[in-house]
């Protein structure tokens, strides 16, 4: 890890600033420690009124019924998603890997988590707004960010709001620890099945994905 990229706040406070002042008046948030909080419980429907209010530089997600803000990408975590397009393109002619895609997530779909790709059927998110049910997505991609909370959110939160939205295969590619994990089998709001690989190995996405991947390329961006 690139020294200090663990401390950096997650949102500067010049973007903090523009978010007080689009958000709706009854939603009061407040800046700790490099991360925005809301000094009030936050329903699904105030998140995404402030979602949609948002400056463009923030990316926000509403996980386990807190506001988080999400990472800006950096340029090895662009290349790793291209890696990943490419591969599924080619094998998965039928399928799109969706960059960005807003995902309601966890029980009852109360979350909305935005993720780096899901992987469904070409158009399958024709007419959807910003948040789509999870009904047809294969697969859910996190790539780990360079940030403080990508331990609790991509390696502990995320799993539990895909599994309970019976997405059926969660990709995690971790950069921190140079492993791709792939989660499989949702079954009462867990995966049955984790299975951890190291960058370099050939890794078997099972069904309804089916695709192989071959990780050798994932070492160029371990910076």
């Amino acid at each position: 890890m690139t020294p200090g990229t663990a401390d950096r706040p997650l949102m500067p406070i010049e973007d903090f600033e523009d978010l007080v002042d689009v958000a709706p008046d009854h939603v009061r948030l407040e800046y700790v420690d490099g991360r925005v909080r809301t000094k009030d419980p936050l329903t699904v429907e105030d998140f995404e009124e402030l979602e949609r209010r948002a400056p463009e530089t923030v990316r926000l997600e509403y996980i386990n019924g807190k506001l988080e803000v999400k990472a800006m990408p950096d340029g090895n975590h662009r290349e790793i998603f291209m890696w990943l397009l490419r591969q599924c393109l080619m094998q998965r002619p039928d399928l799109n890997l969706v960059p960005e895609s807003g995902v309601k997530a966890e029980a009852y779909r109360k979350g909305r988590a935005r993720t780096d790709g899901t992987l469904a059927a070409v158009g399958r998110f024709r007419g959807d707004g910003e948040w789509s049910d999870p009904d047809g997505s294969l697969m859910a991609v996190e790539i780990t960010s360079r940030d403080r909370d990508t331990n609790q959110r991509d390696r502990i939160d995320k799993p539990i709001g895909y599994a309970e939205a019976e997405i059926p295969v969660y990709l995690l590619i971790d950069r921190d620890n140079h492993t791709l994990t792939v989660f499989s089998e949702p079954k009462d709001g867990r995966y049955q099945q984790i299975s951890p690989h190291p960058w370099g190995a050939t890794v078997e996405l099972p069904a309804p994905v089916n695709i192989t991947l071959d990780t050798e390329k994932l070492k160029d961006y371990g910076d």
